[in-house]
C-alpha cells in the first residue's frame, strides 16, 4: 500500500487545491500516468502514479484544499497486465482465494432468484449484504474484474438509507393540499368577487415564479484567482499607482508584418505577431529609463540591467503572467516562440511555478478581448505596466492632412514613489516612436 501525498512544490507554497482526479477509485494505472491535477498559487502541478497498481480510495475530492504532505489516495501496486489479481482486498484473497466463488454461491442459494445475476462478491462484502437483507445484483459492483466489495454495499445502504423517510414527507403534504374548501367558497362566495380572483391570482403567481431560475452555486475561489485577488490588492495598497496614456500609429508595423510574414514563417516556423514589437519597444524603452525596470525593497531601490518582461496571458483557471528571460538578448522568432508555448501550457494549465516568477516589467494586451482603454493594475513589487489595446481605424491629422490610421491607445501605469511623471511619459513616447518607426528593430529574417 503506497500513499499519494501533496509533493513540495515551492519554497513558498505550502497548500494546494485538488483541480481534478485524472483516474477513479479502482482504476488500473501505469507507472508514470497522471493521477491528478494539483493547482498552486502559482500553477498547476500533476502528480504521477509511482509505479504498475490499483487507486485504491481517493480521500480529496476535487475542488478540496490540501497541505503539502497530506495523503490524497491511497494506491496499491500491482503487476502489469493482472489488475484483478491485485485487487483492493489482499488481506482475505490468501486464505480463500480459490473459494471466494463457491462460498457467495452458498450463501446465494437461499436466494436463488438472483444467483445467476450476482457479481463476484468479496465475503465481507456478502456478510454486509446478509446484515442488510440486500441481493447483490441490488448493489452496483465497482471493484476490479467486477467484483462487489463491502465498500460497495456501504455505500449503497448510505444512499438508500435517507431515501427511506421521503415517501412519507410527500405524504402528509398530500392531504394538505387536499382543501375541499377550494370548491366549496367558489359556491357559498360566489357573489363576492375576492376568493375566486385570490386563489387564480397565487396559483398563476407560483407557475411564473416556479419558472423562474433563481438558484444559486457557491464554489471554492480557485488558488491562482486568491493569489490574483491578494496581489492587486497589494498593489493597490503600498504602491503609489499612476495611469498614463498615448496612442500609437500602428500602419508601420502592419505594413511590415505583412511584407515579411511569409518569409519570417517560412525561415522560423512561428508567425510573426506585434507582440514582440511591443516587447523589443519596451526592452528599448526600459534601457533608456531603468527607474521603470527597477523596484523597492525597504528604503533601497534595485536597478535592474535586464529585461525579465512578464506576457499577460488568460489561461483555463485565469490571468498568468509568464516571464520571457533576458529580452534584450532575444530574437522576434524567439520571442513569439516562447510566448506561443507559454499560451498552449497556459490554456492546459500546465505551467510550472518558475514559468511565473520574477519578472520585471509587464505587458498586458486587453485589446484581444476588445478593450478600447483601461487602467492596469501593476504585478508587485515591479514598477511598471504597459496596457495594450484594440487597433481601431480612427481620424487623424497627419501632415496637415485627414487620414484614416489604425490607431492604438497605450496606457502605462507605474509607481509614482520612485517613477516621476516625466520619466513615465516619455517612457511611453519611447515606445510610441519605435513602433512607428520599426526599422530600427532586427528582424533576424
Amino acid at each position: 500500500m503506497v500513499d499519494i501525498v501533496v509533493p513540495s512544490v515551492g519554497e513558498s507554497i505550502s497548500e494546494v487545491q485538488i483541480s481534478k482526479w485524472l483516474k477513479k477509485e479502482g482504476d488500473w494505472v501505469a507507472a508514470g500516468t497522471d493521477l491528478v491535477d494539483l493547482e498552486t498559487e502559482k500553477a498547476s502541478v500533476q502528480i504521477s502514479a509511482p509505479e504498475d497498481g490499483i487507486l485504491l480510495k481517493i480521500l480529496k475530492n476535487n475542488e478540496e484544499f490540501a497541505s503539502v504532505g497530506d495523503i490524497l489516495a491511497t494506491f496499491q501496486p500491482a503487476a502489469k497486465g493482472a489488475p484483478a489479481s491485485s485487487s483492493p482486498s489482499p488481506a482475505p484473497q490468501p486464505a480463500s482465494a480459490p473459494q471466494p466463488a463457491p462460498v457467495p454461491q452458498q450463501h446465494v442459494s437461499s436466494a436463488p432468484a438472483s444467483t445467476s445475476a450476482d457479481p463476484r462478491v468479496m465475503p465481507a462484502a456478502q456478510r454486509a449484504l446478509d446484515d442488510h437483507q440486500l441481493q447483490a445484483s441490488q448493489v452496483p459492483a465497482t471493484g476490479p474484474g467486477g467484483r462487489l466489495l463491502k465498500e460497495d454495499v456501504a455505500r449503497y445502504v448510505s444512499q438508500t438509507a435517507p431515501a427511506a423517510p421521503v415517501p412519507p414527507v410527500p405524504a402528509p403534504a398530500a392531504p394538505a393540499p387536499v382543501s375541499p374548501a377550494t370548491p366549496a367558497p367558489t359556491k357559498t362566495v360566489t357573489g363576492t368577487l375576492a376568493p375566486p380572483v385570490t386563489a387564480p391570482t397565487a396559483s398563476t403567481g407560483m407557475v411564473q415564479q416556479g419558472s423562474l431560475n433563481r438558484s444559486e452555486e457557491i464554489k471554492p475561489m480557485s488558488m491562482i484567482r486568491r493569489t490574483i485577488a491578494s496581489r492587486l490588492v497589494q498593489a493597490q495598497h503600498t504602491a503609489a499607482l499612476l495611469t498614463t496614456f498615448n496612442e500609437v500609429d500602428m500602419q508601420p508595423v502592419m505594413t511590415l508584418r505583412n511584407k515579411y510574414r511569409d518569409a519570417f514563417a517560412e525561415k522560423h516556423g512561428v508567425k510573426l505577431g506585434f507582440m514582440s514589437f511591443f516587447a523589443k519597444a519596451a526592452c528599448e524603452a526600459l534601457k533608456r529609463y531603468p527607474s521603470v525596470n527597477a523596484e523597492i525593497r525597504g528604503n533601497n531601490i534595485v536597478y535592474r540591467n535586464y529585461c525579465d518582461i512578464g506576457i499577460a496571458i488568460g489561461g483555463g483557471k485565469g490571468l498568468v503572467v509568464p516571464v520571457l528571460r533576458n529580452v534584450e538578448k532575444m530574437g522576434f522568432a524567439e520571442i513569439e516562440r516562447t510566448i506561443g508555448e507559454f499560451a498552449s501550457r497556459a490554456m492546459a494549465n500546465k505551467l510550472m511555478p518558475e514559468d511565473l516568477e520574477g519578472g520585471t516589467f509587464t505587458i498586458s494586451n486587453g485589446g484581444i478581448y476588445g478593450s478600447l482603454l483601461s487602467t492596469p493594475i501593476v504585478n508587485p513589487p515591479q514598477s511598471g505596466i504597459l496596457g495594450l489595446h484594440s487597433i481601431q481605424e480612427r481620424p487623424i491629422a497627419l501632415n496637415g492632412e485627414v487620414v484614416i490610421r489604425p490607431m492604438m491607445y497605450l496606457a502605462l501605469t507605474y509607481d509614482h514613489r520612485i517613477i516621476d511623471g516625466r520619466e513615465a511619459v516619455t517612457f511611453l513616447k519611447t515606445i510610441k516612436e519605435v513602433i512607428e518607426d520599426p526599422s530600427r528593430l532586427f528582424l533576424e529574417i
